[in-house]
């Protein structure tokens, strides 16, 4: 007869498995696994692990991995503040083993935990996770925005999980555990999945338009992203405002080049800016044409998007999705525009209204989703996320 296997479980009488597991796994410290292929000429996947515990999480500062999932979860009826805090525990001790390499508790798959790739896993919490801990929600709801056209469907949720990997497998195994062990708190809302170029390649990230994404971020991230007032459980967090923008990429086709860069305000190939030569050139957004034109349009989208104060940018760190084709060809791809920062009102929401307002580059992309979460802290290596809002 079929023995089954539950998670209390494993706490009581697989300890011994468990640790004869982790004797026998390769190591997540050195460099490769020494695990042999299935074939030959096998390679595996480096087994580099990020830090989960800290001043701050990871997943914000680190060096942004190659693919990355952002899910969101609704809690259950009935789930109290209490609830939420066994919910944090549970899911931080499946954060910190799988960022080490290790196989989460009850993970029946613990092979597939060897190579964290960069692993990070990043929580945040939404207005619903307050108002069921009976507590006032630390940030704001967004304005409407003129060229929003949101879908409940990649919109709103109570949890975020945010989770990043430079390896496709190790992250679909990460989601899944966390999703088996938060199916009795909370039920999952959406899962949007990216990808973009490794940080490895020390370049830019670029999305599906071609253009380079997020040539001006903070470089001070005390000032612009960590939050260092407030309430004393959000200080070392900071706030995320995610958006699902949908490109219009067979009409951006049909755009000759001069009109994308003009519609942009830089170079596509090198980014530089219409009057630079390099990427990280300051925009001279005062350069005139022969005939007293600007050189970069005053609605081109490095305009509308220029914050001059370093403290009050916004740190980006955006992803490609790319859903397939219809049956006709067109696509359903776009970009998922993560936004970190200390002050939603202050930071983000100025920026976005000026973008709603007068940018070029709306005629070929829509906002279809969104969403915004505070980010706690990190913890301390016997803490748990949101230890000091709801211990």
């Amino acid at each position: 007869m079929t023995q089954h296997l539950t998670r209390r479980g494993l706490f009581a009488g697989g300890a011994a498995t468990m640790v004869s597991a982790l004797a026998t796994r390769p190591s997540a410290q050195g460099g490769e696994s020494q695990e042999a292929g299935p074939g030959v000429g096998h390679t595996p996947a480096p087994a580099v692990a990020e830090p989960f515990d800290g001043t701050h999480q990871a997943g914000i500062a680190t060096p942004p991995q190659a693919h990355a999932v952002f899910a969101g979860f609704d809690l259950r009826a009935g789930i109290d503040r209490e609830a939420i805090g066994r919910l944090l525990r549970l899911l931080t001790d499946d954060a910190r083993r799988l960022t080490a390499g290790r196989p989460a508790l009850a993970d029946t798959e613990p092979e597939l935990a060897t190579v964290p790739a960069r692993l990070t896993v990043t929580f945040g919490f939404g207005p619903g996770l307050f108002a069921a801990a009976g507590l006032k929600s630390p940030v704001p709801a967004l304005p409407s925005f003129k060229t929003d056209r949101l879908q409940k469907k990649w919109s709103g949720g109570n949890l975020l999980v945010q989770i990043g990997s430079d390896d496709t497998l190790t992250l679909a195994h990460a989601l899944r555990m966390i999703v088996k062990d938060a199916r009795a708190f909370a039920r999952v809302r959406w899962t949007q999945r990216g990808f973009r170029r490794t940080s490895a390649s020390g370049e830019t990230q670029r999305n599906l338009m071609g253009q380079l994404d997020g040539t001006v971020n903070p470089t001070d991230l005390d000032r612009a992203v960590w939050i260092s007032d407030g309430p004393d459980w959000l200080r070392g967090g900071t706030t995320l405002v995610l958006r699902r923008i949908r490109m219009k990429l067979e009409e951006w086709d049909a755009t000759d080049r001069v009109g994308r860069e003009f519609t942009i305000g830089r170079r596509l190939d090198s980014g530089a800016p219409l009057t630079g030569r390099n990427e990280r050139d300051e925009p001279d957004f005062d350069q005139v044409t022969r005939i007293g034109f600007p050189v970069i349009s005053e609605f081109a989208h490095i305009r509308r998007a220029h914050v001059e104060d370093p403290a009050l940018r916004i740190l980006r760190r955006p992803y490609n999705y790319d859903e397939g084709l219809s049956r006709e060809g067109r696509s359903d791809s776009g970009l998922l525009f993560a936004s970190y920062q200390a002050d939603i009102e202050r930071q983000f929401v100025p920026v976005q209204r000026r973008l709603a307002d007068g940018d070029l580059l709306n005629e070929w992309v829509t906002p279809i989703g969104s969403a915004v979460f505070a980010i706690p802290p990190g913890c301390a290596p016997t803490g748990w996320i949101g230890d000091r809002l709801l211990a």
